[in-house]
C-alpha cells in the first residue's frame, strides 16, 4: 500500500496497537482520516517534537485552519477544535489565558493535595474492602473513575451531586463513535451544566478555581480577562482533562501489573519506584492515543520528501510516537525498570498538560496504596477479554474487573 493512500482510522478505537504501527509503516507522517477529516498524522517522536515547538504551527483553527468554518457544524469532534481556551490558542493569547490558570496548578499548590489524595484513597479502598472475598470489583469504575473526579471536583468546586452528571457528558466528549447530532446534543448539555456551575459560583463563591476564574472575568477590566465563552471553556477543559486521562492511566497501570506480575515484582522489590511504574505505563499506554488538531502556518517539509501544506490539519499520534522503535529499545515491551521512559503523553512545548504534577501524584498514590491493601488481587478475566473505549482519543477499557482477595480454591 502506498504511504500516499489515506488510512482512514477506526472511530471505535478497537486495535489501537495495530493502528499504532500502520501508522509507523508508512513513515514520519502520513495522511489519515478522522471522521471526514483530513489530517497528517505524525507518528515519528523528533518530528513531533518538532512540530509541536514550531511557530509555523497553531493550534487555532479559526485563524489557520481554511477548512474551519465548513467542517465545525458536521463534524463529530467539533468540540475539540471550537473550545475557546488555552487548548485552542496561539501565540500571546494562548500565553494569557494558560498565565490564568497555571497558579492553581503549581508544583506547591499540588503537593500540598498529597494527603487529601491519600484521604480519598483510602476511603475508596474502604468501600472496596467490605465486599465479600469472592466478588468481582470494577476498579475503573471503583477506583480509576472516583480519584480524579474527586480531586477535580474539589479544585474547581463542583459540588458532589453534580459530579455525575459532569462525568456523563465528558465521556461522551472522548467517544468518537458517536454522531455529529448526538455529540451536539452532549455539547448542549455540556454547556448547560457548566452554566448552572458559574451561575452558583457567583452566587456563593468560595476558595476553588471556578469561584477565582469568576472573579478574574469580573473583576478585571484591562482587557486581559477571560471572555464568557473563554471562561466556560477553561472550566470545560480543566474539569474533563482533570480525570478523564487521569483515571486511563490508572486503568492501565492496573491492567498491566494484573497481567505482567513480574513487573509487580519489580516495584516490590525494590528493582523500581511506583513513580516509575506511572512513567512507563504513560509510555505504553498513555491516556490519550490522538490529539485533534494543529494546523500548518506555512509549508513545512518533512524528512522524506512530502510537504505539509499551509492550512493543512495535523494530528498528533502521542501512543503511536511513545513505542516508536528509534526512540526506545523493545518499545512495545512494558519495563518499569528501563532506564529512560521519555514519552509525549502529557504533549511537549507551550502546550505541555499543566496538570501532569497532579495526575503522576494520583496514579501513583492509588497504585501503591492499591497494592497495599490488596497485594493478591487478580484480574477476573484475561487481559485480552477487556474491551476497549469507544474512542480514538481515549486509550482505557469499559471495565477493569479485580478479584481482590481471590480465594484458595481459584
Amino acid at each position: 500500500m502506498s504511504k500516499r493512500q489515506i488510512l482512514v482510522l477506526n472511530p471505535t478505537g478497537s486495535d489501537p496497537d495495530a493502528e499504532h504501527q500502520a501508522l509507523r509503516d508508512r513513515g514520519p507522517a502520513t495522511l489519515v482520516d478522522i471522521l471526514g477529516v483530513r489530517a497528517w498524522s505524525v507518528s515519528d517522536p523528533a518530528l513531533l517534537k518538532q512540530l509541536l515547538t514550531s511557530k509555523d504551527v497553531s493550534k487555532d483553527g479559526r485563524a489557520h485552519w481554511p477548512a474551519f468554518a465548513e467542517t465545525v457544524p458536521t463534524w463529530p469532534l467539533a468540540l475539540w477544535v471550537a473550545v475557546e481556551n488555552m487548548f485552542t490558542a496561539y501565540g500571546d493569547n494562548h500565553s494569557r489565558l494558560r498565565r490564568m490558570v497555571a497558579p492553581a496548578l503549581s508544583a506547591r499548590r499540588t503537593a500540598a493535595l498529597q494527603a487529601d489524595i491519600e484521604t480519598l484513597v483510602n476511603s475508596i479502598l474502604d468501600d472496596l474492602d467490605a465486599l465479600p472475598a469472592d466478588e468481582v470489583a470494577d476498579l475503573r469504575e471503583h477506583l480509576a473513575y472516583p480519584l480524579p473526579i474527586a480531586v477535580i471536583g474539589k479544585l474547581m468546586g463542583v459540588p458532589a451531586n453534580r459530579r455525575t452528571k459532569f462525568r456523563t457528558v465528558v465521556d461522551n466528549v472522548f467517544a468518537t463513535h458517536l454522531s455529529a447530532e448526538e455529540q451536539a446534543a452532549n455539547t448542549a448539555a455540556l454547556y448547560g451544566l457548566l452554566d448552572a456551575l458559574i451561575e452558583i459560583k457567583r452566587t456563593e463563591p468560595g476558595e476553588d478555581m471556578t469561584s477565582l476564574l469568576i472573579a478574574a472575568r469580573d473583576d478585571e477590566g484591562d482587557g486581559s480577562a477571560l471572555s464568557d465563552a473563554e471562561l466556560r471553556d477553561t472550566l470545560l477543559l480543566m474539569i474533563s482533562a482533570g480525570y478523564e486521562t487521569t483515571a486511563n492511566v490508572i486503568d492501565q497501570a492496573i491492567t498491566t501489573l494484573l497481567s505482567e506480575p513480574e513487573q509487580l515484582a519489580h516495584v516490590r522489590d525494590g528493582h523500581c519506584t511506583w513513580e516509575g511504574v506511572v512513567e512507563e505505563t504513560l509510555r505504553h499506554q498513555p491516556a490519550v492515543k490522538h490529539l485533534p488538531l494543529r494546523y500548518a502556518r506555512t509549508d513545512i517539509a518533512l524528512p522524506d520528501g512530502q510537504t505539509i501544506k499551509a492550512g493543512e490539519a495535523i494530528l498528533a499520534s502521542y501512543a503511536a510516537a511513545n513505542r516508536h522503535p528509534d526512540w526506545h529499545e523493545d518499545a512495545d515491551r512494558f519495563d518499569a525498570t528501563r532506564p529512560s521512559k521519555e514519552h509525549l503523553a502529557f504533549g511537549h512545548g507551550v502546550h505541555f498538560c499543566l496538570g501532569a504534577p497532579l495526575a503522576r501524584l494520583e496514579v501513583a498514590t492509588a497504585l501503591r496504596l492499591l497494592f497495599e491493601r490488596f497485594p493478591d488481587a487478580q484480574l477476573a478475566t484475561d487481559r485480552a477479554a477487556l474491551k476497549r473505549l469507544p474512542s480514538l482519543i481515549s486509550n482505557g477499557h469499559t471495565a477493569v474487573p479485580v478479584r481482590l482477595r481471590p480465594t484458595s480454591n481459584r
